[in-house]
Formats: C-alpha cells, sequence, structure tokens
C-alpha cells in the first residue's frame, strides 16, 4: 500500500464526535479502516460511500485520525477536497453528514451531490 498525503488545507477531516463514532465501530473490527468514496447516483450525480474495508487499494490517500483511519478513493479525491465528515444528531437519530464545499447542488432528500 502506498500512502499518499493531503495538503492539510485542502484535506478531508473527521470532527470530534465523528471521529468519536468511527473509532467506537472500529474497536469492534481491528486491523480494518475507512474507505471513503463516491459513485454515481440519484438525481444530481454522485453520493458518498463508506465502506470499512481490511485495507486500503494502492492508489488511495490514507489519514489518520487517532483511533481512525481513513482511506480516501482517489478517483474521489478532487470532488472531496476539504469535506468535513461530522457525527450531528436530528431528532433521535445520529446521522453522518458530509460538509463539502465543493458541491453546487443537492437532491431534494439529501442523498446525492454534484461538483462542478
Amino acid at each position: 500500500m502506498t500512502a499518499t498525503t493531503f495538503d492539510p488545507v485542502s484535506s478531508v477531516s473527521l470532527t470530534a464526535s465523528a471521529q468519536k463514532y468511527f473509532a467506537s465501530k472500529m474497536a469492534k473490527q481491528p486491523n480494518k479502516l475507512i474507505r471513503l468514496s463516491t459513485k454515481e447516483s440519484g438525481c444530481t450525480g454522485f453520493s458518498y460511500v463508506l465502506d470499512i474495508v481490511d485495507g486500503a487499494h494502492e492508489e488511495d490517500t490514507v489519514l489518520s485520525f487517532g483511533e481512525v483511519t481513513l482511506a480516501v478513493d482517489s478517483a474521489s479525491v478532487q470532488m472531496l477536497k476539504g469535506t468535513e465528515i461530522d457525527l450531528v444528531r436530528e431528532g433521535v437519530n445520529e446521522i453522518v453528514k458530509f460538509n463539502n464545499p465543493n458541491v453546487v447542488a443537492e437532491c431534494g432528500c439529501g442523498e446525492s451531490f454534484s461538483v462542478s
């Protein structure tokens, strides 16, 4: 695995609440990491994909946040630059939220997005 790094200004980041959430999930799955990618989906264009995987792909960018390792898909890097991943509470539910500065449009249900 070749690990590359982002410029800190344009990196994907995790808020403290997201880091705590993912750390608790990953504690039950040692030696695994979270992989962030995008896929064509929905009425607007793309959706975010979070997978728990055994290892990063060779071309992935690997970031470390304490106990959480995040691999970012190389094909998605440009549309994810500067994205902050947060965990928010909506009513009784906790939801992973992507605060992506590159998004120019989102569908009404919030499931897909497009970038410029």
